[in-house]
């Protein structure tokens, strides 16, 4: 059974740094792209990072472009998203998971996400 463990989330204020922490046990990273995607209340769902365990290949949203950064660690089974700068409009659940068709939009078996919260 696949299982997602995210922690690092918390409290920062604007221009803080967060780095979030997933722990992937049933499946191997090698095969699969594993990526990051948040939900804040009443916004979409929004894939931030996605990650090919085979290659290492990445994908990052936009809004998140050159201040998040997603690496992977086959050995450990782990994914981390390093966050910088981060603004209020990066307050969110943040949630591990499966890419389901390598377009970071897609997801499946998802853990209990992380709450990163930025405010002054």
């Amino acid at each position: 059974q696949v299982q997602f463990v995210e922690s690092g989330g918390g409290s920062v204020q604007p221009g803080g740094s967060l780095r979030l922490s997933c722990q992937v046990s049933g499946i191997t990273l090698d095969n699969n792209i594993i990526g990051w995607f948040r939900q804040a209340p009443e916004k979409e769902r929004e894939g931030v990072a996605c990650i090919s365990g085979s290659d290492g290949g990445t994908y990052y949203a936009h809004s998140v472009k050159g201040r998040f950064t997603i690496s992977r660690d086959n050995a450990e089974n782990t994914v981390s998203l390093q966050m910088n700068n981060l603004s209020p409009e990066d307050t969110a659940a943040y949630y591990c998971a499966i890419d389901l068709f390598g377009l970071c939009n897609t997801w499946s078996s998802w853990g209990q996400g992380t709450q990163v919260t930025v405010s002054s």
